[in-house]
């Protein structure tokens, strides 16, 4: 558990759980921005419901280690993924 910064009123503590799902979401929404695309056209384009991937970026769900590992891929060759699930 991460514990909360005391002298921040506005902190609170983070479980190890919730620090990963973070972790993953910002993964996820760092990638996306740095193709230059929506939440919509990623999720076009790369086959993911925009509902889950929306979940994803914002934490309210843990994306599993398949759609981290999808994730990545899609940052090292966004068009060789898009075509191949075209």
């Amino acid at each position: 558990m991460l514990m909360a910064d005391p002298t921040d009123v506005e902190d609170r503590n983070v479980s190890t759980e919730g620090l990963e799902r973070g972790q993953r979401a910002r993964l996820i929404r760092k990638t996306r921005n740095a193709l230059g695309l929506s939440q919509l056209e990623f999720a076009n384009r790369f086959r993911v419901p925009v509902g889950t991937l929306r979940d994803w970026e914002q934490a309210r769900a843990m994306a599993p280690d398949f759609a981290v590992a999808y994730v990545k891929v899609i940052g090292l060759n966004p068009d060789l993924v898009a075509k191949a699930v075209a």
